[in-house]
């Protein structure tokens, strides 16, 4: 899930005085009108078959068609998108489960919406955000001197301030496109983020931001991830042209929260899909991958493809689960077995209006307590109805895995009300999607790396095996975990197979 949300850090800000889900789920929005499902014991022959209908299978798939080149794409799911996922309201509109925002120097991702005429529209951020630490709620401008950082005490800004800055400072030593080469790979990846942390944020409120602002950009908790690959995380916020920040990861305005798509984020799958007709084939999960000649037999439920190439476009987790004919290099199969999918989900309650507009308030929190710990303003464009959303992750998520629906809904709504009154107690409707429950995700909104994975894995990441070439947010050297690496991964892999065949 390409992912996005409300964090507490702003490096401008700081030093002046913080998902993308690239994230699969319920059936709610549907290509089944453009795409075919697998008939009993079908069979194709084409050029290149694509594992996963996600973003990034749907994008290669239109370069390779552009190009001339046949194809077949096979999804798992009863829908297209992957961790893009738009959620039908009883009330008529849609809300996103999955992966929502984009913003500056996400130009892939904007390109391929504005070719299919999705539109964008600004994140609602008018208004104060609200800060609620140690049992006690403050409402915080966010265009004054601090952006939008919370008001913690001043020691803690400070603090925080130069720690932002190391972070920003090392990861442009960490090249985006292979961050295992960088010059202190080693040293930074044999730690954990955690680790790093305990030794820099050295006063408690500036290590709730980074706390916070970690759990609010990975879904995982510090502990879980290498140092190295939270400053490639960093590095690969920007594009060709202006190296990543951790303002850009963590900002609204100006930063990857910036803007919606007006409809929803699927609807840009969807019409992907559409472009591709019934070369996507639905309710079609992969089995088996297996090497014929100088060919490949890929084996789905229901169908069967036989092609010169094999793009994989799903998570390294899932990738690993298909069996390969002949075995895949230990390399190759020791990383996807190092690069768990970290922990995520989404929680929208619906009301008759966005009543906290009224209050002055944007209908973002950053909190230190409850199931949600970062809220947005989920609302339509026109504001026809409120809806307030808010994401459980890391810790938190996992807690309420196995939880029955209403006992996560009750967590939600209380959380919801500390913040935003008892109004928040009553919604019209409610919706709430678990990626890690989800059989064709298993979490999000993006696989993480714990210390070593990087640097004795990594060169397998986008290495082809074969004629077996890997795609997804997971492979892109810009906005890994975003829909924009999404995108730029499916880019990326057209290349790399149209130079082959």
């Amino acid at each position: 899930m390409a992912h996005g949300r409300q964090l507490p850090l702003s490096r401008r800000s700081l030093l002046g005085g913080t998902a993308a889900l690239a994230g699969a789920g319920t059936l709610t929005a549907t290509a089944t009108g453009t795409a075919s499902a697998a008939p009993a014991a079908a069979s194709r022959t084409v050029d290149v078959v694509i594992v996963g209908g996600g973003l990034a299978g749907l994008t290669a798939a239109r370069d390779l068609v552009a190009a001339g080149r046949t194809v077949a794409v096979l999804e798992a799911r009863d829908r297209v998108g992957g961790r893009v996922l738009g959620l039908t309201l009883p009330n008529g509109g849609v809300t996103e489960g999955g992966g929502e925002f984009i913003g500056p120097t996400q130009d892939r991702i904007k390109a391929l919406a504005d070719s299919l005429g999705v539109a964008t529209f600004a994140t609602y951020n008018t208004g104060k955000n609200l800060l609620y630490k140690d049992g006690k709620k403050s409402a915080y401008a966010t265009d004054g001197l601090l952006g939008s950082v919370p008001p913690v005490d001043a020691a803690g800004l400070a603090n925080a301030a130069i720690v932002q800055a190391s972070l920003d400072d090392m990861a442009k030593q960490v090249p985006v496109d292979a961050p295992w080469t960088a010059a202190k790979a080693a040293e930074w990846d044999r730690q954990t983020f955690e680790s790093w942390l305990r030794a820099n944020a050295v006063i408690p409120s500036a290590k709730f931001l980074l706390d916070v602002a970690c759990t609010s950009i990975f879904s995982a908790e510090p502990r879980e991830l290498s140092l190295l690959f939270v400053l490639f995380y960093i590095a690969a916020a920007g594009n060709e042209q202006t190296p990543g920040t951790l303002e850009r990861l963590t900002e609204t305005a100006n930063g990857a929260q910036e803007l919606r798509f007006v409809g929803g984020s699927q609807l840009v799958p969807i019409k992907l899909a559409a472009t591709l007709g019934d070369r996507v084939v639905l309710n079609a999960p992969v089995r088996t991958i297996a090497r014929s000649g100088s060919s490949y037999v890929v084996t789905a439920d229901g169908v069967t493809v036989t092609a010169k190439r094999v793009v994989v476009a799903v998570p390294p987790p899932l990738a690993a689960r298909i069996s390969y004919d002949p075995l895949l290099p230990a390399g190759r199969d020791q990383l996807t077995q190092r690069l768990p999918m970290a922990s995520v989900g989404k929680a929208i309650a619906i009301y008759d209006t966005p009543f906290w507009r009224a209050d002055g308030l944007n209908g973002q929190v950053v909190s230190d307590t409850g199931a949600v710990s970062s809220t947005f303003d989920n609302s339509p464009p026109d504001a026809s109805y409120g809806a307030l959303m808010g994401f459980i992750e890391a810790d938190k998520m996992r807690a309420l895995d196995a939880a029955p629906a209403d006992t996560v809904k009750a967590a939600v709504l209380a959380d919801f009300a500390t913040y935003f009154g008892d109004r928040a107690k009553t919604p019209t409707s409610f919706v709430l999607q678990r990626w890690n429950n989800e059989a064709y995700t298993r979490g999000g909104p993006v696989s993480i790396a714990a210390p070593g994975v990087l640097t004795q894995y990594g060169p397998a990441l986008r290495a082809p095996v074969g004629g077996i070439h890997w795609a997804g947010t997971e492979t892109s050297i810009h906005w890994m975990g975003f829909m924009d690496g999404a995108v730029r991964s499916g880019e990326r892999v057209a290349k790399e197979v149209l130079a082959e065949l």
